[in-house]
Protein backbone atom coordinates (compact mmCIF):
# COMPACT_ATOMS: atom_id res chain seq x y z
CA UNK A 1 0.00 0.00 0.00
CA UNK A 2 1.31 3.43 -0.81
CA UNK A 3 0.90 5.92 1.99
CA UNK A 4 1.44 9.86 2.11
CA UNK A 5 1.77 11.92 5.19
CA UNK A 6 0.91 14.80 3.51
CA UNK A 7 2.18 18.91 4.92
CA UNK A 8 3.19 17.28 8.01
CA UNK A 9 6.22 18.83 10.49
CA UNK A 10 8.98 16.22 10.02
CA UNK A 11 11.83 15.67 12.82
CA UNK A 12 14.08 13.08 10.39
CA UNK A 13 17.18 12.77 12.55
CA UNK A 14 19.06 12.86 9.96
CA UNK A 15 22.00 15.16 10.42
CA UNK A 16 21.63 17.03 6.69
CA UNK A 17 18.61 17.93 7.23
CA UNK A 18 17.16 17.72 10.63
CA UNK A 19 14.18 19.25 10.22
CA UNK A 20 11.14 19.97 7.32
CA UNK A 21 8.43 22.26 7.76
CA UNK A 22 4.73 20.93 6.33
CA UNK A 23 6.89 18.39 4.12
CA UNK A 24 5.66 15.05 2.19
CA UNK A 25 6.61 11.60 3.13
CA UNK A 26 5.83 8.78 1.01
CA UNK A 27 5.69 4.77 1.67
CA UNK A 28 5.59 2.27 -0.88
CA UNK A 29 5.48 -1.47 1.19
CA UNK A 30 7.29 -1.31 4.33
CA UNK A 31 10.46 1.43 2.98
CA UNK A 32 9.97 5.31 2.54
CA UNK A 33 9.85 6.43 -0.98
CA UNK A 34 10.88 9.93 -0.40
CA UNK A 35 10.86 12.75 1.68
CA UNK A 36 10.08 16.36 -0.05
CA UNK A 37 9.35 19.77 1.03
CA UNK A 38 5.94 21.46 1.32
CA UNK A 39 3.91 20.54 -2.02
CA UNK A 40 6.42 18.09 -3.44
CA UNK A 41 5.03 14.89 -4.65
CA UNK A 42 7.08 12.89 -7.11
CA UNK A 43 5.43 12.68 -10.38
CA UNK A 44 3.29 8.78 -10.37
CA UNK A 45 3.16 8.75 -6.92
CA UNK A 46 -0.53 7.68 -6.29
CA UNK A 47 -1.36 7.35 -2.52
CA UNK A 48 -3.60 4.59 -1.63
CA UNK A 49 -4.57 6.38 2.02
CA UNK A 50 -3.41 10.18 2.31
CA UNK A 51 -3.02 11.27 6.22
CA UNK A 52 -3.39 14.38 6.79
CA UNK A 53 -0.86 16.48 8.84
CA UNK A 54 -2.42 19.56 10.30
CA UNK A 55 -1.30 20.15 13.92
CA UNK A 56 0.87 16.49 13.59
CA UNK A 57 4.49 15.84 13.92
CA UNK A 58 6.64 13.27 12.20
CA UNK A 59 9.61 11.64 13.63
CA UNK A 60 11.66 8.19 13.81
CA UNK A 61 10.05 5.71 16.25
CA UNK A 62 11.88 5.45 19.32
CA UNK A 63 14.29 2.36 20.19
CA UNK A 64 13.94 1.13 23.76
CA UNK A 65 17.34 -0.59 23.27
CA UNK A 66 17.44 -2.18 26.72
CA UNK A 67 14.67 -4.14 28.40
CA UNK A 68 12.79 -7.19 29.91
CA UNK A 69 9.31 -6.21 28.45
CA UNK A 70 7.41 -9.57 30.00
CA UNK A 71 8.70 -8.16 33.68
CA UNK A 72 5.39 -5.80 33.06
CA UNK A 73 3.50 -8.61 35.21
CA UNK A 74 5.63 -7.23 37.97
CA UNK A 75 5.00 -3.67 37.86
CA UNK A 76 4.85 -2.28 41.32
CA UNK A 77 5.51 -5.35 43.09
CA UNK A 78 9.01 -4.77 44.59
CA UNK A 79 10.00 -1.11 45.10
CA UNK A 80 12.35 1.42 47.19
CA UNK A 81 15.11 -1.25 46.89
CA UNK A 82 18.43 -1.61 45.94
CA UNK A 83 19.42 -4.00 43.08
CA UNK A 84 20.65 -6.32 44.70
CA UNK A 85 18.07 -6.87 47.63
CA UNK A 86 15.60 -6.39 44.64
CA UNK A 87 16.83 -9.04 42.39
CA UNK A 88 17.74 -11.61 44.37
CA UNK A 89 15.50 -11.53 46.95
CA UNK A 90 12.40 -10.52 45.10
CA UNK A 91 12.50 -10.70 41.42
CA UNK A 92 14.09 -14.04 40.62
CA UNK A 93 11.84 -15.72 43.07
CA UNK A 94 8.41 -14.72 41.01
CA UNK A 95 10.25 -15.42 38.07
CA UNK A 96 10.89 -18.89 38.76
CA UNK A 97 7.41 -19.13 38.95
CA UNK A 98 6.71 -17.83 35.29
CA UNK A 99 5.00 -20.22 32.81
CA UNK A 100 5.89 -19.57 28.54
CA UNK A 101 2.11 -18.25 28.58
CA UNK A 102 2.84 -15.91 31.45
CA UNK A 103 5.65 -14.88 29.53
CA UNK A 104 3.82 -14.37 26.26
CA UNK A 105 0.90 -12.17 27.55
CA UNK A 106 3.58 -10.09 29.68
CA UNK A 107 5.36 -9.40 26.66
CA UNK A 108 2.22 -8.46 24.49
CA UNK A 109 1.74 -6.07 27.69
CA UNK A 110 4.64 -4.10 27.70
CA UNK A 111 4.71 -3.90 23.27
CA UNK A 112 1.17 -2.05 23.89
CA UNK A 113 2.43 0.17 26.09
CA UNK A 114 5.76 0.67 24.06
CA UNK A 115 3.87 1.09 20.67
CA UNK A 116 0.98 3.94 22.44
CA UNK A 117 4.00 5.71 23.47
CA UNK A 118 6.39 5.68 20.29
CA UNK A 119 8.29 3.13 20.82
CA UNK A 120 8.93 0.97 17.03
CA UNK A 121 11.80 -1.35 18.50
CA UNK A 122 13.35 -2.92 21.48
CA UNK A 123 15.73 -5.28 22.57
CA UNK A 124 14.29 -7.77 24.95
CA UNK A 125 16.52 -10.18 27.18
CA UNK A 126 13.92 -12.17 29.15
CA UNK A 127 13.15 -15.91 29.93
CA UNK A 128 10.68 -18.52 27.25
CA UNK A 129 12.38 -16.04 24.41
CA UNK A 130 10.50 -18.49 22.02
CA UNK A 131 7.51 -16.49 23.76
CA UNK A 132 9.12 -13.13 23.31
CA UNK A 133 9.33 -13.92 19.80
CA UNK A 134 5.41 -15.11 18.99
CA UNK A 135 4.54 -11.77 20.44
CA UNK A 136 6.39 -9.68 18.41
CA UNK A 137 5.55 -11.54 15.31
CA UNK A 138 1.87 -10.88 16.14
CA UNK A 139 2.20 -7.55 17.03
CA UNK A 140 3.87 -6.02 14.40
CA UNK A 141 6.56 -4.32 16.19
CA UNK A 142 10.25 -4.49 15.42
CA UNK A 143 13.00 -5.98 18.05
CA UNK A 144 16.23 -7.62 19.11
CA UNK A 145 15.68 -10.49 20.95
CA UNK A 146 18.79 -12.49 22.62
CA UNK A 147 19.02 -15.52 24.19
CA UNK A 148 21.53 -17.53 26.26
CA UNK A 149 22.15 -20.85 24.46
CA UNK A 150 25.17 -22.17 26.51
CA UNK A 151 23.85 -24.85 28.82
CA UNK A 152 25.97 -26.18 32.00
CA UNK A 153 25.38 -28.84 34.29
CA UNK A 154 27.72 -29.45 37.09
CA UNK A 155 29.86 -26.34 35.60
CA UNK A 156 30.37 -28.95 32.74
CA UNK A 157 28.93 -27.47 29.46
CA UNK A 158 25.90 -29.29 27.99
CA UNK A 159 25.00 -30.20 24.27
CA UNK A 160 23.50 -29.44 22.00
CA UNK A 161 22.78 -26.01 23.16
CA UNK A 162 18.94 -25.06 22.31
CA UNK A 163 19.87 -21.81 21.76
CA UNK A 164 21.70 -22.45 18.64
CA UNK A 165 17.90 -23.26 17.43
CA UNK A 166 16.77 -20.34 18.27
CA UNK A 167 19.23 -18.11 16.51
CA UNK A 168 18.08 -20.12 13.23
CA UNK A 169 14.24 -19.85 13.66
CA UNK A 170 13.96 -16.32 14.36
CA UNK A 171 16.98 -14.10 13.45
CA UNK A 172 15.94 -12.33 10.08
CA UNK A 173 12.06 -13.35 10.28
CA UNK A 174 9.03 -11.76 10.41
CA UNK A 175 10.35 -9.48 7.10
CA UNK A 176 13.64 -8.92 9.06
CA UNK A 177 11.74 -7.63 12.00
CA UNK A 178 13.71 -9.53 14.52
CA UNK A 179 17.57 -9.95 14.95
CA UNK A 180 19.10 -12.27 17.36
CA UNK A 181 22.05 -11.46 19.90
CA UNK A 182 23.64 -13.95 22.11
CA UNK A 183 22.03 -12.82 26.07
CA UNK A 184 25.34 -12.75 28.55
CA UNK A 185 23.28 -11.39 31.31
CA UNK A 186 26.46 -10.49 33.24
CA UNK A 187 29.86 -11.11 34.41
CA UNK A 188 28.55 -11.76 37.77
CA UNK A 189 26.06 -14.80 36.68
CA UNK A 190 28.86 -16.08 34.50
CA UNK A 191 32.13 -17.63 34.53
CA UNK A 192 35.39 -17.07 32.57
CA UNK A 193 34.92 -20.10 30.76
CA UNK A 194 30.81 -19.24 29.87
CA UNK A 195 32.00 -15.42 28.54
CA UNK A 196 34.32 -17.32 26.41
CA UNK A 197 32.22 -19.61 25.13
CA UNK A 198 29.82 -16.95 24.84
CA UNK A 199 31.97 -14.77 22.77
CA UNK A 200 33.24 -17.76 20.82
CA UNK A 201 29.58 -18.61 19.67
CA UNK A 202 28.71 -14.97 18.40
CA UNK A 203 31.16 -14.78 16.58
CA UNK A 204 30.18 -18.36 14.58
CA UNK A 205 26.85 -17.12 14.09
CA UNK A 206 28.00 -13.57 12.99
CA UNK A 207 25.88 -11.87 15.58
CA UNK A 208 26.04 -9.93 18.95
CA UNK A 209 25.71 -9.59 22.72
CA UNK A 210 23.30 -8.00 24.90
CA UNK A 211 24.55 -7.85 28.59
CA UNK A 212 24.36 -6.12 31.75
CA UNK A 213 27.66 -4.11 32.77
CA UNK A 214 28.51 -1.80 35.63
CA UNK A 215 25.23 -1.41 36.63
CA UNK A 216 26.19 -1.03 40.21
CA UNK A 217 29.22 -0.25 42.21
CA UNK A 218 29.06 -3.52 44.09
CA UNK A 219 28.95 -4.77 40.73
CA UNK A 220 32.81 -3.82 40.42
CA UNK A 221 33.98 -5.04 43.76
CA UNK A 222 32.69 -8.18 43.35
CA UNK A 223 34.47 -8.89 39.55
CA UNK A 224 37.75 -7.73 40.69
CA UNK A 225 37.30 -10.08 43.82
CA UNK A 226 36.25 -12.67 41.31
CA UNK A 227 38.49 -12.17 38.43
CA UNK A 228 40.92 -9.63 39.54
CA UNK A 229 39.61 -7.13 37.13
CA UNK A 230 36.35 -5.52 36.58
CA UNK A 231 33.72 -6.27 34.62
CA UNK A 232 34.95 -4.62 31.61
CA UNK A 233 38.63 -6.06 31.56
CA UNK A 234 37.16 -9.05 31.79
CA UNK A 235 35.19 -9.17 28.90
CA UNK A 236 37.83 -7.46 26.54
CA UNK A 237 40.08 -10.17 28.23
CA UNK A 238 37.15 -13.14 26.95
CA UNK A 239 36.23 -11.53 23.80
CA UNK A 240 33.18 -10.40 24.45
CA UNK A 241 33.73 -7.09 22.86
CA UNK A 242 34.95 -8.81 19.29
CA UNK A 243 31.83 -8.72 18.24
CA UNK A 244 28.97 -5.67 18.74
CA UNK A 245 27.85 -5.59 21.86
CA UNK A 246 24.67 -3.66 23.42
CA UNK A 247 26.11 -2.70 27.09
CA UNK A 248 23.31 -2.10 29.18
CA UNK A 249 23.81 0.96 32.46
CA UNK A 250 27.89 1.15 32.15
CA UNK A 251 27.18 3.15 35.18
CA UNK A 252 30.34 2.67 37.25
CA UNK A 253 33.17 2.88 34.55
CA UNK A 254 36.89 3.40 35.03
CA UNK A 255 39.04 6.07 32.66
CA UNK A 256 40.40 2.75 31.53
CA UNK A 257 37.22 1.27 30.85
CA UNK A 258 36.04 4.69 29.06
CA UNK A 259 39.10 3.64 26.89
CA UNK A 260 38.34 -0.11 25.91
CA UNK A 261 34.71 1.02 25.28
CA UNK A 262 35.62 3.96 22.38
CA UNK A 263 38.52 1.51 20.98
CA UNK A 264 35.89 -1.52 20.34
CA UNK A 265 32.81 0.25 19.45
CA UNK A 266 30.73 -0.75 22.34
CA UNK A 267 27.05 0.36 22.14
CA UNK A 268 26.21 1.68 25.43
CA UNK A 269 22.45 2.07 27.05
CA UNK A 270 21.65 4.69 29.22
CA UNK A 271 18.44 3.92 31.28
CA UNK A 272 18.66 6.75 33.89
CA UNK A 273 15.25 5.90 34.98
CA UNK A 274 16.11 2.81 36.40
CA UNK A 275 19.63 3.70 37.51
CA UNK A 276 17.85 6.45 39.50
CA UNK A 277 14.54 4.35 41.08
CA UNK A 278 17.16 1.57 41.98
CA UNK A 279 19.94 3.69 43.24
CA UNK A 280 22.67 2.36 41.31
CA UNK A 281 24.14 6.01 40.37
CA UNK A 282 24.21 7.95 37.12
CA UNK A 283 25.93 7.42 34.36
CA UNK A 284 28.68 9.49 32.85
CA UNK A 285 26.69 9.83 29.66
CA UNK A 286 28.33 13.51 29.25
CA UNK A 287 31.89 11.72 29.21
CA UNK A 288 31.22 9.00 26.94
CA UNK A 289 29.41 11.55 23.95
CA UNK A 290 32.87 13.71 24.21
CA UNK A 291 34.97 10.11 23.75
CA UNK A 292 32.70 9.65 20.69
CA UNK A 293 30.71 6.47 21.92
CA UNK A 294 27.59 6.04 21.17
CA UNK A 295 25.12 6.01 23.63
CA UNK A 296 21.26 5.23 23.22
CA UNK A 297 18.43 5.10 25.59
CA UNK A 298 16.42 1.84 27.79
CA UNK A 299 13.66 1.58 29.77
CA UNK A 300 15.11 -1.61 31.11
CA UNK A 301 12.35 -3.81 33.09
CA UNK A 302 8.97 -2.24 34.10
CA UNK A 303 9.21 -3.54 37.83
CA UNK A 304 12.14 -0.68 38.08
CA UNK A 305 11.25 1.60 35.89
CA UNK A 306 7.92 1.40 36.41
CA UNK A 307 6.66 1.94 32.96
CA UNK A 308 8.24 1.48 29.56
CA UNK A 309 7.09 5.21 28.46
CA UNK A 310 10.33 6.13 26.17
CA UNK A 311 9.59 10.03 26.42
CA UNK A 312 10.25 9.78 29.77
CA UNK A 313 13.60 8.64 29.24
CA UNK A 314 14.38 11.06 26.53
CA UNK A 315 12.82 13.56 28.81
CA UNK A 316 15.17 12.57 32.26
CA UNK A 317 18.68 12.18 30.05
CA UNK A 318 18.39 15.55 28.68
CA UNK A 319 18.22 16.86 32.05
CA UNK A 320 19.81 15.07 34.42
CA UNK A 321 23.28 15.25 33.17
CA UNK A 322 22.54 19.33 33.57
CA UNK A 323 21.26 19.10 36.97
CA UNK A 324 24.29 16.73 38.39
CA UNK A 325 27.06 18.91 36.29
CA UNK A 326 25.56 22.20 36.34
CA UNK A 327 26.00 22.84 33.06
CA UNK A 328 22.82 23.68 30.58
CA UNK A 329 24.92 22.84 27.54
CA UNK A 330 25.29 18.85 28.26
CA UNK A 331 22.93 16.28 26.46
CA UNK A 332 21.36 18.94 24.02
CA UNK A 333 17.80 18.38 22.71
CA UNK A 334 19.27 17.45 19.28
CA UNK A 335 21.69 14.65 21.00
CA UNK A 336 18.80 13.34 23.20
CA UNK A 337 16.36 12.69 20.34
CA UNK A 338 19.64 10.76 18.57
CA UNK A 339 20.08 8.87 21.84
CA UNK A 340 16.26 7.62 21.34
CA UNK A 341 16.25 6.61 17.47
CA UNK A 342 19.30 6.32 15.41
CA UNK A 343 21.74 5.78 18.40
CA UNK A 344 19.34 3.08 19.19
CA UNK A 345 18.48 1.59 15.78
CA UNK A 346 22.31 1.12 15.41
CA UNK A 347 22.86 -0.44 18.73
CA UNK A 348 20.28 -3.13 18.61
CA UNK A 349 21.34 -4.37 14.87
CA UNK A 350 19.08 -2.22 12.57
CA UNK A 351 21.48 0.79 11.91
CA UNK A 352 21.30 1.93 8.11
CA UNK A 353 17.81 0.38 7.81
CA UNK A 354 15.72 2.63 10.21
CA UNK A 355 16.13 5.40 12.94
CA UNK A 356 15.72 8.32 10.51
CA UNK A 357 13.48 9.27 7.91
CA UNK A 358 14.66 9.37 5.16
CA UNK A 359 14.26 8.02 1.68
CA UNK A 360 15.06 3.98 1.32
CA UNK A 361 14.62 3.35 4.70
CA UNK A 362 12.43 0.97 6.72
CA UNK A 363 9.35 2.62 7.22
CA UNK A 364 9.03 3.09 10.95
CA UNK A 365 7.77 6.43 12.22
CA UNK A 366 5.94 7.89 15.16
CA UNK A 367 3.21 10.50 14.50
CA UNK A 368 2.61 13.29 17.22
CA UNK A 369 -0.64 15.20 17.69
CA UNK A 370 1.00 18.52 18.43
CA UNK A 371 -2.73 20.08 18.61
CA UNK A 372 -2.76 20.70 22.63
CA UNK A 373 -1.61 23.43 25.00
CA UNK A 374 1.87 22.05 26.12
CA UNK A 375 3.14 22.52 22.12
CA UNK A 376 2.11 26.13 22.16
CA UNK A 377 4.02 27.84 20.91
CA UNK A 378 5.95 25.51 18.81
CA UNK A 379 9.43 27.87 18.50
CA UNK A 380 11.64 24.69 17.94
CA UNK A 381 10.23 21.24 17.17
CA UNK A 382 12.68 19.36 18.88
CA UNK A 383 13.09 21.23 21.98
CA UNK A 384 9.53 20.46 22.25
CA UNK A 385 9.56 17.19 21.51
CA UNK A 386 12.11 16.73 24.29
CA UNK A 387 11.28 19.07 27.23
CA UNK A 388 7.44 19.05 26.18
CA UNK A 389 6.56 15.76 24.30
CA UNK A 390 4.46 13.18 26.49
CA UNK A 391 4.20 9.47 25.57
CA UNK A 392 0.18 9.85 25.22
CA UNK A 393 0.69 12.63 22.55
CA UNK A 394 1.66 9.94 20.24
CA UNK A 395 -1.47 9.28 17.98
CA UNK A 396 -0.27 6.90 14.86
CA UNK A 397 2.70 4.07 14.75
CA UNK A 398 3.82 2.94 11.68
CA UNK A 399 6.31 -0.23 11.19
CA UNK A 400 7.83 -1.78 9.06
CA UNK A 401 5.63 0.23 6.41
CA UNK A 402 1.84 -0.88 8.20
CA UNK A 403 -0.13 1.17 10.43
CA UNK A 404 0.03 -0.83 13.92
CA UNK A 405 -1.75 1.93 15.99
CA UNK A 406 -3.90 4.95 14.74
CA UNK A 407 -5.95 7.41 16.89
CA UNK A 408 -4.34 5.38 19.55
CA UNK A 409 -6.16 2.36 18.84
CA UNK A 410 -3.77 -0.33 18.73
CA UNK A 411 -4.45 -2.50 15.54
CA UNK A 412 -3.39 -6.08 15.33
CA UNK A 413 -3.43 -6.78 19.03
CA UNK A 414 -6.55 -6.91 21.56
CA UNK A 415 -5.89 -4.67 24.24
CA UNK A 416 -8.16 -5.24 26.49
CA UNK A 417 -7.95 -8.98 26.56
CA UNK A 418 -4.32 -8.54 27.16
CA UNK A 419 -5.36 -6.73 29.95
CA UNK A 420 -7.51 -9.41 31.53
CA UNK A 421 -4.75 -11.78 30.94
CA UNK A 422 -2.16 -9.85 32.25
CA UNK A 423 -4.66 -9.28 35.79
CA UNK A 424 -5.31 -13.04 35.79
CA UNK A 425 -1.72 -14.15 36.31
CA UNK A 426 -0.54 -11.41 38.66
CA UNK A 427 -3.59 -13.25 40.91
CA UNK A 428 -1.45 -16.72 40.92
CA UNK A 429 2.32 -14.87 41.05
Amino acid sequence: MNVLLKDIDIITADSGIPFIKKGNIGICGDRIAFVRGSGEVPEGFKADRIIDGRHRLAMPGLVNAHTHCAMTLMRNMSDDLPLEEWLFDRIFPVEAKLTPENVYWGTLLGIIEMVKSGTTAFADMYLHMDEVARAVVESGIRANLCRNPIKYENGKKCEPCDGFEYYRRWNGSANGRIRVYVEVHSTYLYTEESLKDAAQLAKEYGTGIHIHLLETAKEREESIAKYGMDSVEICEKCGIFDVPVLAAHCVHLSEEDVEILKAREVNVVHNPTSNLKLGSGIADIPRLIERGISVSLGTDGASSNNNLNMFEEVHLAALIHKGVNRDPRLVSAEQAVMMATANGSKAIGFGGETGCIKEGLKADLIILDTDKPHFYPMNDPISAVVYAAQGADVDTVIVDGSIIMEGREFKTVDEERVKFEVAEISKSI
